[in-house]
């Protein structure tokens, strides 16, 4: 080929890519000129569906288009993961997940997509407490105190949660871990069982999420050791923390939106600060704060590093507690 054909064919190519480059650009920054679909994993009702209709009344007035709740519930929160990892990757179809999201991979053996590849972060919405409770008459009114009564009474202490594989559960085989103890965890099919069975005193422990328990402790027929976060409820600031006698204890329900892996970095760094300026409104924050959560807002980067973090740290907890799915 000579120089002049190879510079026509360099002029050629160059031309062509000046004119794709635009319309990709001009899409992204037209976005969204249609309804946005927020796939939420469960059935309808429940927390995590009270905060996606809360933010789709939230981002459809920023937004300007309708967003779109369709439930996908099964295989714990997997079945609508796949639909939002499968979708088009055009920020059309975003998705809600919690803490399962970044247990499954260490629970699950065969996944049909994988969570790091497949999917991406956009948004932290909001950090859920979980508790440790009690019947009010179990010996220990500390967290300091249960451990020192764990130590004396190994393998005679049980904890109730709402099910094997939770994040409750896994709080409480990750404080047998951390303090050494050997607590025996009791399974239940959601919380409504495991919460009457403490109550009822025939488990004197409960790991749980805080919001779901709390009018138990309000009415005296259960009481709250310490919560599992890494720092203190702003709604309940005189509940003390597992890691202030355990240090370095955090265990905590995560909530935010997912994309598929494929929607440009630019497109999905910019649904995410939507968002976030979105929780950060005093409708959304207040309203979330109502429900006992702890409003968060972040960034793309930034809920994407910790999905990952948190993957690597439950599954050692899993791995380490031997944990399995019936």
């Amino acid at each position: 080929m000579t120089s002049l054909r190879r510079r026509d064919v360099a002029l050629a190519l160059t031309a062509a890519l000046s004119g794709v480059a635009p319309l990709g650009a001009r899409a992204q920054a037209d976005w969204p000129t249609r309804p946005v679909k927020l796939i939420v994993p469960f059935a309808p009702g429940g927390p995590t569906d009270i905060v996606a209709r809360l933010l789709a009344e939230r981002m459809q007035v920023l937004w300007k288009q309708p967003v779109v709740i369709d439930y996908k519930p099964g295989g714990g929160t997997m079945v609508g993961s796949q639909f939002v990892a499968t979708s088009p990757p055009d920020g059309y179809t975003l998705g809600m997940a919690i803490s399962a999201h970044m247990i499954n991979p260490a629970l699950q053996p065969k996944m049909p997509y994988d969570t790091v590849r497949d999917l991406a972060g956009v948004s932290q919405l909001a950090l859920g407490h979980f508790g440790l409770f009690a019947h009010p008459s179990f010996t220990a009114t500390s967290v300091a105190e249960l451990v020192a009564h764990v130590k004396k009474n190994p393998g005679k202490v049980s904890y109730a949660t709402p099910g094997v594989g939770t994040g409750t559960h896994l709080a409480g085989e990750m404080l047998n871990h951390m303090a050494g103890l050997d607590m025996v965890h009791v399974p239940y099919k959601g919380s409504a069982p495991a919460q009457q069975d403490v109550i009822g005193g025939r488990v004197p422990l409960l790991f749980d999420v805080l919001f779901s328990s709390m009018p138990f402790v309000k009415d005296g027929r259960l009481k709250v050791l310490a919560l599992s976060s890494p720092k203190r409820a702003g709604a309940s600031p005189e509940i003390p923390l597992v890691a202030e006698a355990v240090p370095g204890f955090a265990a905590m329900s995560i909530i935010g939106v997912i994309a598929p892996s494929g929607v440009p970095v630019d497109l999905r760094r910019r649904i995410g600060a939507d968002i976030a300026r979105g929780v950060k409104s005093p409708e959304l924050n207040d309203r979330m704060v109502a429900l006992g959560m702890e409003p968060v807002g972040s960034s793309a980067d930034e809920y994407d590093a910790l999905i990952r973090s948190e993957i690597e740290k439950w599954a050692g907890v899993v791995k380490r507690a031997g944990i399995k799915l019936d």
